[in-house]
């Protein structure tokens, strides 16, 4: 068995950085991340992204706990989810919607494959 841990996330410094891939709008969020992929069907890591609109394109099941920032999530056919640091949600496997980020925000995150 190999433990994954995270130190300090709200200020452990991130390996990759990239433009969402389907933005709305401007100004365009970009996404900084850290992970370990691992062989069970389950990548975690530090994740963080600055302001901006875009459609969710993850399509496995995630959990997340928020540690900093201020965001809303509207799932497609739902009502919109404010989501501000100390939150955490559980987005079942195929939950499309738009991220609205207003304040950079960071999470810790599960992707369940």
């Amino acid at each position: 068995m190999s433990i994954t841990h995270f130190k300090n996330t709200a200020h452990a410094v991130l390996q990759e950085s990239f433009p969402v891939a389907v933005p709305l709008g401007t100004p365009v969020s970009v996404t900084s991340v850290t992970c370990v992929e691992r062989t069970d069907g389950v990548e975690t890591g530090i994740w963080e992204c600055t302001p901006g609109r875009w459609r969710r394109q993850i399509v496995q099941q995630e959990f997340c706990h928020f540690i900093q920032g201020r965001c809303t999530f509207t799932p497609d056919g739902g009502e919109p989810l404010t989501i501000e640091a100390g939150d955490a949600l559980m987005l079942p496997a195929n939950s499309t919607g738009i991220w609205d980020i207003q304040e950079t925000v960071r999470k810790t995150y599960v992707l369940i494959f």
